[in-house]
């Protein structure tokens, strides 16, 4: 029994033995072993592909990552079994043609998800394989984000029309850095072109993303030289070793990504939300707001309503202020307004638009129980009424049932409703004004009811004069403000008298007090940016750490001013205004027009308490892709290298070590300055 109780247990510790430890993780990614048809095989015939790995390997999102180039009919059958992947076409292969699978970066192995970045197999159906590359990348134009796996193409076609009616050529994607390589690129010339194909037909509708290229590329190579020294072990020179490498142009592609924001106009809905509010929501910005005619009720004010637009300018609210129309059960318009054609021209269109009142189940239910709740209390009332009334003829004590029914009144009381406001209050920052905001559509204000003291030296109090309060915006109805400067360093009280302000339907606010102090200049900084290296009007933003928006100025001269900036850390960007409009505009293919060009700085900027900074900025000192600052960033690359590789701790893991680049390029990886023309100008060392 002692012996069998030894071999078990024997048995046991063997098995355990067998479970290894592991050891060093694995941070290279997959490498090919062998393939079917070899890597640059020509005269191709079959429709079948086999690459073998030297480990197990997944495909990653093939479906946006993989590319098949030139795009097939019908995409091929693409799978991962272990160590091999295979990928079958369904459609004949087309003769005398290079095909490049371009897996971008969708091939990882099965373990330590290494990506195999950049990886692509090519062959031919004719007697040799195109062999030209350009690379570049793609951001997008309104805030440089790499945008990523986006379709990048070329067309050997040089019409304008081949990107809206021919599928792109040669193909590629990008990777999580925008950056992209099109390979195997026969010689001739072509258009380049950025595309998010979402109908997968590899050709732009004018609601797809997109970026062009204006000029023409023709690619070509350039052989360099490299030498490297080998030392002997007392530091002498032993061999000096000349190498000859090959370059690919273009390799500095700059693409600007971005939607020309093309929707058809049309009405797409038109509804009654609850009693007093009618809705129109149209399927884009309105270039002007459409005319209105009601037809029922027949009886109705001529001004029957207040416009209420939202930001977009896309959908209206018509805040109802006539009773007739508010009790209607049906109002029906007749409505004119700007409508896409079949053309795509903009015509006027008149609908006849019918808004039915309705309400939903909860509401029904609410007003049935507030109908039995008051004829519950009307009977209760009647009962008591009564009793009052026999006690009274009997010539009995009264008092109880008096306080019980004067109790019940009083309940019962309908509380007169006040327009809740908000305004001023607390401490205020300078470039702060009075204000006023309502939960309603504010009707009225009566001046004559706002009255504003300030402290003086001495500690007494002296009347403001406050200019009338005016829409916050133009279609703004719920808040007011007073066009008007507040000192700074100083104590306010605000009194609003009962009835100086009225919602659109008559109700009046309660009596409001209120104090604020505006903040002191000491508490605030200055930014004052000295722009240099472009031409032309533009206006900056001033950028909080989520990166936004929190001030736009025009650049005057070659200075924009940021007064009065409470300290913080800020960063800036700048928009190069072409039309001079005061807002950035996107591109437009037909037009041949590019989106305007944008500008971060491409450091944080901390300000201090009353503090005057004044930075100069050369726009073009620094690559595009290197500008935006990486704390903005949304879009984080993946690290070429294993995510789980261990970082140098005496560097804080907060420096990695330099990637190789897969591009080879002279352009915006290696050189951190470019001459201004972004398109076709990025030289190592040329800065004009």
């Amino acid at each position: 029994m002692a012996v069998l109780a030894l071999l078990v247990l024997a048995v046991v510790s063997c098995a355990n033995i067998g479970t290894p430890e592991g050891g060093p993780r694995d941070y290279t990614p997959p490498v090919m072993l062998r393939s079917n048809p070899l890597p640059g095989s020509v005269n191709f015939t079959g429709k079948k592909v086999e690459i073998v790995f030297d480990e197990i390997v997944n495909i990653k999102d093939q479906t946006t990552r993989v590319v098949v180039s030139p795009a097939p009919k019908e995409m091929p059958a693409i799978r991962a079994q272990g160590k091999k992947i295979t990928v079958e076409f369904q459609d004949d292969l087309e003769p005398n043609t290079t095909y490049v699978i371009d897996f971008t970066d969708a091939i990882e192995d099965n373990n330590e998800g290494n990506v195999l970045d950049g990886f692509s197999f090519a062959f031919s159906t004719g007697d040799h394989v195109d062999s030209l590359q350009v690379s570049g990348m793609v951001l997008q134009a309104r805030d440089l984000e790499p945008v990523k796996n986006v379709l990048v193409g070329l067309h050997s076609n040089l019409d304008d029309s081949a990107f809206t009616t021919l599928p792109l050529e040669r193909i590629s994607r990008t990777n999580s850095r925008g950056e992209f390589t099109l390979r195997n690129v026969a010689p001739g010339e072509y258009h380049v072109f950025a595309l998010r194909d979402v109908d997968g037909d590899y050709k732009w509708v004018r609601t797809e993303d997109l970026a062009f290229l204006d000029q023409v590329i023709v690619p070509s190579t350039r052989d360099f030289s490299s030498q490297d020294t080998i030392f002997t072990f007392d530091h002498r020179i032993d061999t000096v070793m000349t190498a000859v490498h090959t370059e690919f142009l273009p390799n500095d592609v700059f693409l600007s990504f971005f939607n020309e924001n093309y929707r058809s106009l049309y009405l797409k809905k038109s509804e009654r939300e609850g009693d007093n509010k009618l809705i129109a929501i149209f399927a884009a910005p309105m270039p002007e707001l459409p005319t209105t005619r009601v037809l029922e009720p027949q009886r109705h004010l001529d001004e029957w309503y207040k416009l209420e637009t939202r930001e977009g300018r896309d959908s209206l609210v018509y805040w109802l202020t006539d009773s007739a129309m508010i009790k209607a059960d049906t109002i029906r318009l007749e409505m004119t307004y700007w409508h896409t054609s079949d053309n795509d021209s903009l015509t006027l269109k008149t609908d006849t638009l019918t808004f039915v009142k309705r309400r939903n189940s909860s509401e029904q239910k609410q007003l049935e129980k507030a109908a039995k709740e008051r004829e519950k209390n009307e009977k209760e009332l009647a009962k008591l009424q009564e009793k009052l009334d026999k006690l009274r003829r009997e010539g009995k004590d009264t008092t109880d049932v008096a306080v019980e029914l004067d109790g019940l009144r009083s309940m019962l009381r309908v509380k007169p409703v006040v327009l809740s406001l908000k305004t001023s209050n607390g401490e205020v920052d300078i470039t702060d004004s009075l204000f006023i905001s309502s939960s309603s559509p504010i009707g009225s204000i009566d001046m004559r009811g706002i009255h504003l003291e300030k402290m003086n030296v001495d500690s007494t109090w002296s009347n403001v004069d406050v200019p009338r309060l005016v829409p916050a915006n133009e279609w703004d109805v719920y808040r007011y403000v007073a066009p008007m400067k507040l000192e700074q360093n100083t104590d306010y009280r605000l009194t609003i008298d009962s009835l100086a302000v009225q919602s659109i339907y008559g109700i009046a606010c309660d009596t409001i007090r209120a104090k604020f102090k505006v903040k002191s200049e000491e508490e605030y900084a200055n930014l004052h940016v000295n722009c240099l290296g472009f031409e032309g009007k533009a206006f900056m933003r001033l950028l909080n750490k989520q990166d936004k928006v929190l001030r736009t100025v025009d650049v005057i001269g070659q200075y924009a001013d940021f007064y009065d900036v409470l300290p913080d850390t800020y960063y800036v960007m700048m928009v190069l205004d072409a039309n001079g409009n005061g807002m950035w505009d996107t591109g437009n293919y037909s037009e041949h027009r590019q989106p305007e060009d944008v500008f971060y700085y491409h450091d944080p900027i901390k300000l201090k308490k009353y503090s005057d900074m004044t930075l100069t900025w050369n726009v073009y000192d620094t690559a595009v892709d290197k500008q935006k600052p990486e704390q903005l960033r949304k879009i984080k690359p993946e690290d070429r290298n294993n995510k789980l590789k261990p970082k140098d701790k005496k560097k804080g893991n907060e420096e990695e070590e330099e990637e190789e680049d897969e591009f080879n390029s002279n352009g915006f990886i290696n050189n951190s300055s470019y001459t201004g023309n972004k398109y076709d100008d990025v030289k190592r060392g040329v800065v004009r």
